[in-house]
C-alpha cells in the first residue's frame, strides 16, 4: 500500500467515528448524571383492618347467590 491508501483509511475512519459519534448523540442524547428522587410506596404489613359494616354486615345482599324468579305471570 502506498502512504496516501494510508492516509485516506485514517481520513475516512476519522470522519466515520465522527459522523457516528454526533448521529448517536443526538439519537441518545446527553447522559445526565444527576441523582433523581423517586417517590417510594410504604411497606406491606399483616395488619387486618376491620371492613366498614355500613357496607359489609349479615343482612347486605350477596351477589354471588343465585336467585331464581318463579310464579311471574
Amino acid at each position: 500500500m502506498k502512504k496516501t491508501d494510508i492516509a485516506m483509511i485514517i481520513l475516512i475512519a476519522s470522519v466515520s467515528i465522527l459522523v457516528a459519534y454526533f448521529v448517536a448523540n443526538s439519537i441518545f442524547g446527553n447522559v445526565s448524571k444527576d441523582s433523581v428522587k423517586v417517590k417510594t410506596i410504604d411497606p406491606i404489613n399483616s395488619t387486618i383492618i376491620a371492613p366498614s359494616p355500613a357496607i359489609f354486615n349479615k343482612n347486605a345482599i350477596n351477589p354471588a347467590v343465585e336467585v331464581q324468579i318463579n310464579g311471574i305471570k
